[in-house]
């Protein structure tokens, strides 16, 4: 058994470290939304109950159909964002409606109480969770592509949360699985700050949890090249949040300033700018023409070409 489950790790690291080195962003100006804690990306305390989450998630699990066509959601959650086939894609959602219900449900319980992975637990069954972040990041492009910009974030809030959830389990596999969960959440959040009329989430990025993952626990007894791979990983992660929300800081900026970027990111005032978390300062950026910039965090130490992010961005 402990062998097939170091499979799974290899085949979870493989599935997180899909990463596009340069990402193109077409953006619109918009401030910061009234007050500050308009939007919030995990759900407030108010909205929780004392439930347990593990119960509504297996649930969700158990719930989707044997049939359920993976290829076609795969291709629909990374293809861009004007070829996805809305009417199909919304019919699919409905379709999973119960499943998609039983994940919110779970993801707005105070508590979560995992069981260790025994022994008769599939591979089969821990990729189960993984094929819930890619229902929740579908059901996001569909309310995205439509303008429905609320909904998406409550359905990004819902993504988060799960995430959150699989980092207090007591297995690396299932950590893994929140660090993909939160990349595919984030990968959503991208086309989300694209939308013409889409609102400023500077402030709900700003309160996530920094690090927002933090597998050291389940990593003490791994191999060193495996502990590095995961750090790189949780590294990886909070530094997708912290350039997401520079790229905010700079949307908050052009509103203000005459639909402009910045000459640099000194300039910027009305907020504080993030550093790269992974080399604890400034990201690299340059501003060209005043609508068009460039945000860059190099490779760090010991990680490779995918461990770096260059953001081409325009605005509009």
């Amino acid at each position: 058994m402990r062998s097939k489950l170091r499979c799974f790790i290899v085949l979870c690291l493989a599935a997180v470290s899909v990463h596009a080195r340069t990402i193109e962003l077409t953006l619109h100006p918009a401030k910061a939304p009234e007050p500050k804690d308009k939007y919030q990306f995990l759900p407030r305390d108010s909205e929780c109950s004392d439930s347990d989450a593990v119960p509504f998630y297996n649930k969700a699990v158990q719930s989707m159909p044997k049939d359920l066509q993976e290829d076609q959601i795969n291709q629909w959650i990374h293809e861009p964002l004007n070829k996805l086939p809305q009417e199909q894609a919304q019919a699919m959602l409905q379709q999973l409606k119960p499943t998609l219900q039983l994940i919110q449900q779970a993801s707005k319980c105070k508590q979560c109480n995992w069981p260790a992975v025994e022994v008769g637990t599939t591979t089969e069954e821990l990729r189960g969770y993984r094929k819930l972040a890619f229902l929740l990041a579908l059901q996001s492009r569909v309310q995205i592509v439509r303008g429905k910009y609320n909904e998406a974030i409550c359905t990004i809030k819902t993504g988060f949360a799960m995430a959150k959830h699989l980092d207090k389990a007591p297995t690396l596999v299932q950590g893994l699985i929140g660090v993909a969960t939160a990349a595919i959440t984030l990968k959503q959040m991208e086309e989300l700050i694209q939308g013409q009329d889409a609102p400023n989430l500077y402030w709900a990025l700003q309160d996530l949890p920094k690090p927002f993952i933090d597998l050291t626990q389940q990593t003490e007894l791994e191999m060193p090249e495996v502990r590095n791979k995961i750090r790189l990983l949780m590294n990886r992660l909070d530094r997708h949040v912290a350039v997401l929300q520079c790229i905010e800081a700079l949307r908050l900026y052009a509103a203000i300033h005459d639909g402009k970027f910045p000459d640099n990111l000194g300039e910027i005032n009305e907020v504080t700018i993030p550093d790269d978390p992974v080399k604890n300062k400034l990201f690299i950026y340059r501003s060209t023409a005043g609508t068009q910039a460039v945000l860059e965090g190099p490779i760090p130490e010991g990680g490779t070409d995918e461990d770096s992010v260059q953001y081409e961005l325009k605005l509009e």
